[in-house]
């Protein structure tokens, strides 16, 4: 890359941001497009339209964006000519960041660059695969002539620079949506099925072009060993974790909370899943994940607890929460929202996070099993995730000892937590059940995560009226406040008890 992880984050000459909603589907050479104008919503079809495209994808020997579903390329010809980067965003969705060619058309630019660093870190792009198309494409548009869909039609001819390199050609159907829904893109399936068109084989011409040499991973099975459902699990919140880093570099909303979700994840089912790995290596993971979270999650809490202390002053009766207080409060969680962002992005720069996606990547690659792992996946799983159940039962006898104090309180909920992560991992070898069970739990771990949101915020407040610059009306206003989350979490104490009774459910088999 031609920029070291260590250097400070580009300015803001910034990708632009597109979000891809497209399906693609394998076609015979001698099969006829369909009549478009009988597809739903579909009001008239402009004329047709040829581009030829030539594109060169870049990866790392390893084919490490790959593996994560990501593609950086370079494609000339075309109304969208230029650098790509497509990150993956769930189902028939890729986030498409896009950037213009510039004089030195071998390199991807910095902006691009920096957003694959989780995927990349030290390792060299190059060229993986040529792709040549020629492309036939129809908008569609709806009775105001607003567009709805586009239609390509590709012959394609690619060239694989993996291993001994391959070539091959094919054709190909492409439906990409404006803004059309879910329903649409059944419809048009339907539709093109009936054709004798077929549902890709392969996400990406990419991944076609590579053919075995594109990374994929089988899912576990309830006959399978039980390190099959741990890799798989972990291997999914490791790609989360890399899929939101370019994310939070540029500040997309509830990109922190998912990365931080992830992290937890990640964390959780190390532990959950301690007797199938070595002890020592999970463990230190398990420390570098919780300074990741740390480090990484400070503005969003603030940001959190900002949006509860404008709720609260908003609730007050008139007269009773001076004008001023909002503000106030404002001018305090600033400067401190600004430093947990300045600290959050340095950590994802810094040697020490790189290092930790060295160490979860080798472990993924190479895991230290212990002998318990090759045991059939069903009954030890079912085993690991009942004894998270017997460690949250726990955690509330304690808690009722001390009379459900706060602390107890969050230790019952972190429990929760660790509960639904291994539950969630389990659903892939015990199906309903599982899902059941993980559903349980986050319901005790969102409550008791509003409980202890009341204990953040009533310290917060205690902060803010230790000001000098409060007026003895701000004073009074926050008083009020803190009585307000005092009761609040009363009540959320109330409920969980109640609900704790109705607690049963059925362990996994």
């Amino acid at each position: 890359m031609a920029d070291s992880w260590g250097e400070p984050r580009p300015p803001a000459a910034a990708p632009q941001l597109h979000v891809e909603v497209e399906r693609k589907y394998d076609v015979d050479e001698e099969t006829p497009l369909p009549d478009l104008t009988r597809w739903p919503g579909v009001a008239s079809v402009d004329a047709p339209v040829v581009h030829e495209l030539e594109a060169i994808h870049l990866d790392t020997p390893e084919l490490a964006l790959a593996a994560s579903g990501v593609t950086l390329r370079r494609r000339t010809g075309g109304v969208d000519a230029g650098w790509t980067l497509k990150l993956p965003h769930g189902h028939d969705r890729r986030d498409e960041l896009t950037a213009p060619l510039g004089a030195g058309d071998e390199d991807a630019p910095g902006s691009l660059q920096h957003l694959v660093r989780a995927w990349v870190r030290d390792a060299t792009l190059m060229p993986v695969a040529k792709l040549t198309t020629h492309r036939t494409s129809r908008t569609l548009r709806t009775g105001d002539g607003s567009v709805l869909a586009e239609v390509s039609d590709d012959l394609v001819a690619a060239e694989s620079y993996v291993g001994k390199g391959t070539s091959q050609a094919w054709r190909e159907w492409e439906v990409e949506l404006a803004d059309a829904g879910g329903p649409f893109l059944e419809a048009v399936e339907k539709a093109l099925l009936t054709t004798g068109a077929r549902v890709a084989a392969h996400p990406s011409k990419f991944a076609r072009t590579l053919g075995s040499s594109y990374p994929q991973h089988q899912a576990p099975h309830r006959k399978g060993p039980a390190s099959a459902v741990m890799l798989d699990y972990l291997r999914q919140q490791v790609d989360t974790i890399k899929a939101m880093d370019p994310a939070v570099r540029d500040d997309e909303p509830d990109a922190v909370h998912q990365l931080r979700v992830a992290a937890r994840s990640l964390r959780s089912a190390l532990a959950t899943y301690r007797p199938l790995i070595d002890r020592g290596r999970g463990d230190h993971l398990r420390a570098e994940l919780k300074w990741l979270a740390g480090e990484v999650g400070r503005a969003r809490d603030l940001e959190v607890s900002r949006e509860r202390l404008h709720d609260l002053i908003a609730g007050e009766p008139d007269g009773l929460a001076p004008a001023a207080l909002s503000r106030h409060v404002d001018d305090a969680l600033d400067e401190q929202s600004r430093q947990a962002r300045t600290a959050g992005l340095a950590a994802l720069d810094g040697d020490r996070y790189r290092r930790l996606l060295d160490e979860v990547d080798d472990l993924l690659a190479s895991p230290p099993l212990r002998r318990r792992a090759g045991r059939r996946a069903a009954p030890t799983v079912a085993t690991l995730v009942t004894a998270d159940l017997e460690r949250l039962r726990k955690a509330v006898r304690r808690s009722r000892a001390a009379d459900n104090d706060a602390a107890s309180l969050h230790e019952v909920r972190k429990c929760a937590k660790r509960l639904r992560y291994s539950a969630e991992s389990a659903v892939v070898v015990h199906g309903k059940r599982a899902r059941k069970l993980a559903v349980a739990a986050e319901r005790i771990q969102d409550l008791l995560g509003d409980h202890q949101d009341t204990v953040v915020t009533r310290e917060l407040l205690r902060s803010l009226a230790r000001s000098p610059s409060l007026t003895p009306e701000d004073a009074f206003a926050l008083g009020r406040l803190h009585a307000r989350e005092e009761r609040r979490g009363a009540d959320d104490r109330a409920i969980f008890v109640r609900r704790w009774k109705h607690f049963r459910p059925k362990p996994l088999h």
